[in-house]
């Protein structure tokens, strides 16, 4: 290895490190969004480029297994990147939540495969050489714990997958004392570190990374469909820590900053989640809510009321202001271009229309920012649930499309309710409410919505997409 490739990759690994943070930065607002991805891209173009070259030079290419071990990374590399190109030109928005799931995984996957690969490399080289205990100590604890979060991080991925993309029911599993079960797995996991550290061995090794998988199933299988937007934030924190990890053990200083940036911002994420959620964090790891609740599903809240297209055109002329909530169910619809159409269409007329965007909404976080975008909707006019909630009083019509949980009075006005303290669009304070559903079901989260059984609100049943159509074509 020569020490001018050693340090133009390490000189490259700071300019990688640099670019996603400017990544993040852009990202976090919609003017500069694209900019923030462009940034990202580089930055990884550029940390694989710098680490492809510091591989080549670090072998013996007269060596024949160097020649193999180079043609498997390669083919590895390519087989990579033709799966990602062609995932990322077929996915489809509303699929956007269980694809980054599934991505978290493999990121989980590779953190125990490099713990299970450290341990034996150095295992083998510190049987030839003389190797500092104080430095193989930290190594097996570096070791123990980057497969531990791995192992979470994976099963618990590939849980979230399947409940996000309807393979898995989404309600909670409850298992009799579940909470002490994932107390107990941590427990046993500081023993198992402390013991793995003093007397390394392969057994060891096995039951951290069976016991991890174990409890990353059950840590997912165990938090209910209401939650999953946080799950997704909480399992990219995850699969930060978990390439932190692995950076330590690849000596990869790059992995390290990068793991840290994707943990923190995904921790940090989870929380303003669970902020606008009205819930801790160790209540969503415990899990619950997202369960059908029989006392919130048996109350009798009175007749709901239909709405023909005719007349939501009706009282979308005579509206001098108009807020769009947009939900899960939009996406699923595929209804932001006609939506777009809408909202393009009542401008024209002097209408003053808005978006409100509660911060959990969709499956994801920002889900219906982006899918808003997409549509060319503009950005001044798509607001944050806290920067809009005080005009409803003063609005004329509010359309509910596809949203369910995040409007729901219930959660301030029903002590009992599954949903209380969470805050939400307080939609039913607007003159007249138009809620957009295919039928009267429960939201995702399992809890009746009292808003569409008051008297402003009105239900335009169907799908979404040729509802907003109708009425453009009526307007």
């Amino acid at each position: 290895m020569t020490m001018t490739a050693e340090s133009a990759a390490q000189a490259a690994y700071i300019v990688a490190a640099l670019l996603f943070v400017l990544s993040l930065a852009g990202l976090s607002r919609h003017e500069s969004s694209r900019s923030g991805a462009l940034s990202g891209i580089a930055g990884m173009a550029v940390a694989l480029i710098a680490t492809a070259v510091l591989a080549i030079d670090r072998l013996d290419l007269d060596s024949g297994k160097a020649q193999v071990g180079l043609a498997l990374t390669v083919v590895a590399v390519l087989a990579g990147a033709a799966v990602g190109l062609q995932r990322a030109r077929q996915v489809e928005m509303t699929a956007m939540p269980e694809l980054i799931a599934m991505l978290h995984s493999f990121v989980g996957l590779a953190a125990v495969l490099v713990g299970w690969n450290g341990y034996l490399q150095v295992e083998h080289a510190s049987s030839q050489t003389e190797v500092a205990p104080d430095l193989l100590t930290i190594h097996h604890a570096e070791v123990f714990i980057g497969v531990f979060i791995g192992a979470v991080t994976f099963t618990g991925s590939i849980v979230a997958f399947g409940k996000l993309s309807g393979r898995i029911n989404s309600s909670p599993l409850m298992l009799p004392a579940k909470n002490v079960l994932n107390l107990g797995a941590l427990g046993v996991f500081a023993v198992l570190t402390i013991w793995f550290t003093a007397s390394p061995n392969l057994a060891l090794l096995t039951a951290v990374t069976i016991l991890a998988l174990l409890l990353g199933w059950h840590l997912v299988a165990s938090i209910g469909g209401g939650d999953m937007p946080v799950v997704v934030s909480m399992l990219n924190s995850y699969s930060g820590w978990a390439a932190a990890a692995s950076g330590f053990l690849l000596n990869n200083n790059l992995l390290i900053v990068t793991g840290a940036l994707v943990g923190s911002s995904g921790a940090y994420l989870s929380y303003i989640m669970c902020q606008a959620m009205n819930r801790s964090f160790i209540s969503v790891i415990a899990g619950g809510f997202g369960a059908v609740q029989p006392v919130a599903a048996g109350q009798d809240y009175g007749e709901h009321r239909e709405i023909l297209v005719e007349d939501a055109v009706q009282l979308l002329k005579e509206a001098s202001s108009v807020v769009i909530v947009p939900g899960y169910g939009m996406a699923v619809a595929q209804a932001q271009y006609p939506v777009a159409d809408l909202t393009k269409r009542l401008r024209e007329r002097n209408v003053e229309v808005r978006f409100g965007i509660h911060p959990v909404a969709g499956r994801l976080p920002g889900h219906m920012n982006v899918l808003l975008a997409d549509a060319r909707v503009p950005y001044d006019i798509v607001l944050e649930m806290d920067e809009i909630n005080d005009d409803f009083a003063t609005t004329s019509v509010v359309l509910v499309i596809g949203a369910n949980d995040t409007v729901n009075p219930a959660a301030l006005e029903e002590e009992s309710s599954p949903i209380a303290g969470m805050p939400v669009l307080r939609v039913w304070e607007a003159q007249d409410v138009i809620v957009f559903k295919r039928s009267m079901a429960a939201g995702y989260a399992g809890v009746q919505n009292p808003l569409f059984f008051r008297a402003n609100t009105q239900m335009l049943f169907g799908d979404a997409k040729q509802r907003v159509e109708e009425i453009v074509r009526a307007l």
